[in-house]
């Protein structure tokens, strides 16, 4: 989802507990036909849809992502990363096999619980370092950790090569919180000129991660 650049910068107070709020709220057949809609012009590249999309579910991927991590910065991290994914793949959402409302909340726990499962991993190869046998170490779960750090690394090498204005633009609209207009007057400049570097930083962003649709 576009340039998200490093790391999510920390939501605004008070934008926390509004997203942990709105996580278990559901939506009604209109409500879903609109998050279709807004999906598949996602798919096109439409970056107003994407945005659309960004303020209807980023609140309750956040919250569940903070209640399966517990740890703040950790959430926002795999906020970043759950709307990387649908921006790539919003070409591959199928109505026809639920909703996306479920289909954007199965992506974010999947992710918390990745998350979960690397840090408790990594914290159980300290304590055992130098006692556990090369045999007992599951390889599933060794792979599976290789695969999505791999992943999450290659999703950030293409944010560095967005530009520093693309970054500050897409940290402003995506992860704190801000509308596009809101972020123009923070940075001082024309509407136009926040809409422009955040399509080019999407574009390019797709490009590096050789997405297409």
């Amino acid at each position: 989802m576009a340039r998200v650049e490093q790391a999510i910068p920390a939501q605004p107070p008070g934008r926390a507990q509004a997203a942990e709020s709105a996580a278990d709220g559901a939506d009604g057949p209109d409500d879903e036909r609109l998050l279709v809609a807004l999906l598949q012009r996602t798919a096109l590249g439409e970056l107003d849809a994407f945005e659309d999309v960004y303020r209807e579910l980023a609140g309750p991927v956040f919250g569940l992502a903070r209640r399966v991590i517990l740890d703040r910065a950790q959430a926002e991290e795999v906020t970043q990363e759950v709307f990387t994914e649908l921006w790539r793949l919003a070409a591959r959402f199928d109505p026809a096999r639920g909703g996306v409302r479920s289909w954007v909340l199965t992506l974010a726990h999947r992710r918390a619980v990745d998350r979960v499962r690397a840090e408790q991993s990594a914290a159980t190869r300290m304590e055992v370092a130098g006692r556990m046998a090369p045999e007992s170490s599951p390889p599933e779960d060794v792979a599976e950790q290789v695969e999505h750090r791999l992943e999450r690394e290659k999703v950030r090498r293409c944010l560095r090569r967005l530009t520093e204005m693309q970054n500050e633009a897409v940290r402003l609209t995506y992860y704190t919180g801000y509308t596009q207009r809101e972020t123009a007057e923070l940075l001082g400049v024309p509407l136009t000129t926040v809409k422009g570097r955040l399509r080019d930083g999407l574009i390019r962003l797709r490009d590096c991660l050789g997405v297409t649709v």
